[in-house]
């Protein structure tokens, strides 16, 4: 599938910093939430919207403004435009702010694109969305062996006279999603307000940067560190990446939406059949999340499983287990004394395994109801217990080749995100293109509905999209 060609013209290349004098030079350290993200890929996210205005028009009244509100919002995130110092063993890594630090701001213009395609939600080629993604300065070495990493960068595409994309990338370290997205609603409201960031003034609006309310428990940072320093030795090798040309695999990207009345229908039906099914005494909640991710991770391993055949019995003798994961936001949480508002990681992963044989059956979609929310009940009190577990938690379930992850989340309000343009047309979280993660937000359309995005191969998207439609078809 090949991907149009258009014509690329970079307007504008800056680096955006906090106020000059607004912020002490800072150090934050780092937590055993923070430490395990060190291999991971930078998370990037595309904000489409609206924009009926020339280039000359953005350039001469947006831009300013887009600039100016990124500022003064850069000086209560300030962890964003600082770097990461990743000291060899056995030295701690940390985040270090210094007056002047900025984040790298590009202002491109793509004039041939047809914006209703790129936001569409039938499937498309995946790389068509990467040339709207901000790519992070290298990361350098210091004289005395310490590596330096940037942490976000931001680019800004202008469509004429029809949309912008607004581009973001960022190092997991420095934040989960739900502090960016804190930073990215904060960036939208002072944008929209003309400059004017009081707000962020409040308490309850301020991003919360104590590290010692998460505390140690039980030893953690010493293991996480463990798991920092086996990275910082290899870190060449680590960020080699894959050697297979991303050009040579076949992929497409798709939206689909789950509207509030399919959601009723199928929390209604599955809450039945749990009850019907199930030969505990204490009932599930079946809760948006757990029917969108129940569905939605049968049909990808069928589609992965290339459209295997539904056994009749419910016995196909594989007794392999797959797995789910999904991330818990712990703020707030028992064993979590953290507002809302914490500026860094605070996951904890939810695992999930069930036999392929129960998953595979006619009474699959149930099963997989059942494991996820009892583990969603589970994580309500128990978050902490499974955060300490670390890494390791994890180990069995990568060397099954067997899972699927979840990222995103209908609690971010991403369709909120308002810079004075309106509410955006379409979100994408392009850190999925692995093929291995569902994105799943919030619908645009109607309050209670979901969307979800994947990337697959061609066939596996056909797959997929069949599979959906035949499982929606029997409620």
């Amino acid at each position: 599938m090949a991907v149009p060609s258009y014509l690329v013209n970079i307007l504008d290349s800056n680096h955006v910093s906090a106020p000059k004098g607004s912020v002490p030079s800072t150090t934050l350290a780092l937590t055993y939430l923070d430490l395990p993200w060190f291999p991971s890929a930078p998370m990037q996210s595309l904000f489409f919207y609206e924009f009926p205005h020339p280039t000359s028009h953005f350039m001469q009244t947006t831009l300013p403004t887009l600039t100016q509100s990124l500022s003064l919002t850069l000086q209560h995130f300030f962890p964003l435009a600082a770097k990461l110092i990743c000291p060899p063993p056995p030295l701690k890594p940390y985040i270090l702010y210094s007056d002047g630090d900025s984040v790298p701001l590009i202002v491109a213009e793509f004039t041939g694109a047809d914006v209703d395609h790129l936001t569409a939600n039938y499937p498309r080629d995946f790389k068509l969305l990467h040339p709207f993604v901000p790519e992070l300065p290298p990361s350098t070495m210091s004289s005395d062996g310490i590596l330096v990493r940037p942490i976000m960068a931001v680019k800004v595409t202008v469509f004429p006279n029809t949309g912008v994309c607004i581009g973001m990338a960022h190092n997991h370290v420095a934040a989960d999603g739900s502090a960016f997205m804190h930073f990215m609603r904060s960036w939208s409201s002072v944008c929209k307000s003309k400059g004017d960031s009081t707000f962020l003034d409040k308490v309850s609006r301020r991003p919360f940067y104590n590290r010692d309310a998460l505390g140690d428990p039980d030893g953690c940072n010493e293991e996480a560190l463990k798991c920092y320093w086996h990275w910082i030795s290899s870190w060449r090798e680590n960020l080699a990446g894959p050697t297979k040309e991303i050009s040579s695999v076949d992929k497409v990207r798709a939206t689909f939406v789950l509207t509030r009345a399919q959601i009723t229908k199928l929390k209604q039906w599955l809450t039945t059949q749990c009850k019907n099914s199930s030969n505990d005494s204490e009932e599930v909640k079946i809760s948006t999340f757990v029917v969108t991710c129940s569905i939605m991770w049968i049909c990808m391993i069928k589609s992965q499983e290339n459209n295997i055949q539904v056994s009749t019995n419910g016995d196909d003798g594989d007794d392999t287990f797959y797995y789910l994961l999904f991330a818990v936001d712990c703020r707030n949480r028992i064993g979590f004394p953290l507002p809302v508002t914490y500026f860094g990681n605070c996951l904890a992963p939810g695992v999930i395994r069930a036999k392929k044989s129960e998953l595979m059956g006619p009474k699959g979609i149930v099963t997989a109801g059942k494991v996820i929310a009892k583990k969603v009940e589970e994580m309500e009190s128990g978050a902490l217990k499974e955060a300490e577990k670390g890494p390791s938690n994890l180990e069995e379930m990568f060397r099954s080749g067997h899972h699927v992850g979840i990222s995103g989340s209908p609690k971010f309000r991403v369709y909120d995100m308002d810079f004075g343009w309106g509410r955006p047309l379409k979100i994408e979280f392009i850190h999925i293109d692995d093929g291995g993660s569902l994105s799943l937000i919030e619908s645009k359309n109607e309050s209670g509905g979901m969307e979800v995005s994947l990337v697959l191969s061609k066939n596996q998207m056909d797959a997929f999209t069949s599979n959906l439609a035949e499982s929606l078809k029997a409620f």
